[in-house]
C-alpha cells in the first residue's frame, strides 16, 4: 500500500512537471511520456490523476490549474495534504505525523530541499523523524514546515 501511494505521488508530481513544461494533447500521449520516465502508468491511472490534480483541457491540450502553475518546482506540491501534525522531541528532533502510508513520500520531498539545517530524516509508515544539529536549526525547520503544511 505504501509503495503504491509513493508511486502515485511521484507520478502526479511528474504529471504536473510534464504538463507545465510541454504540450500534452491527450491521455495516451501522457501515458507514453510517463512510461518513458519509468512510471507505471495506465490510461485509467492517468485519468484519475488528472481529475484529482484539477488539470483541465483547454482546446487541444491540458493546462494546469492556476494554483499548481507555481508549484511545478515545489517538491511539496503533491504531498502537502498528507502532514497532520508537527512536533518536537528534545532540541534536535522534529517529528511529523502523516496519513497512513505517506511518510516516505513526504520524507522524499523534504530530502529534496537539501535544507542546511537538516542532518537527516528517517521515515516509517506514518511518522518522519528529522534530525537537526542545534536548537536554532530545529526552530528554523519547524517554521519552514509549518509554513509549507499550514500547521
Amino acid at each position: 500500500m505504501a509503495a503504491e501511494i509513493h508511486q502515485s505521488v511521484a507520478r502526479r508530481t511528474a504529471i504536473l512537471r510534464i504538463i507545465g513544461e510541454s504540450t500534452v494533447r491527450n491521455q495516451d500521449e501522457l501515458v507514453k511520456v510517463l512510461r518513458k520516465q519509468g512510471f507505471d502508468a495506465t490510461q485509467s491511472s492517468v485519468s484519475r490523476d488528472l481529475r484529482e490534480l484539477g488539470v483541465a483541457k483547454a482546446g487541444d491540450r491540458y493546462i494546469l490549474p492556476a494554483r499548481d502553475a507555481t508549484a511545478l518546482n515545489n517538491p511539496f506540491a503533491a504531498v502537502t495534504k498528507f502532514v497532520l501534525e508537527i512536533k518536537t522531541a528534545g532540541t534536535s528532533l522534529t517529528v511529523l505525523k502523516t496519513t497512513t502510508g505517506t511518510a516516505q513520500s513526504v520524507a522524499v520531498a523534504i530530502d529534496a530541499t537539501e535544507w542546511p539545517e537538516i542532518v537527516g530524516t528517517i521515515s516509517g509508515d506514518d511518522t518522519i523523524f528529522i534530525a537537526t544539529d542545534e536548537p536554532k536549526d530545529q526552530k528554523r525547520l519547524r517554521e519552514r514546515l509549518r509554513g509549507i503544511f499550514g500547521i
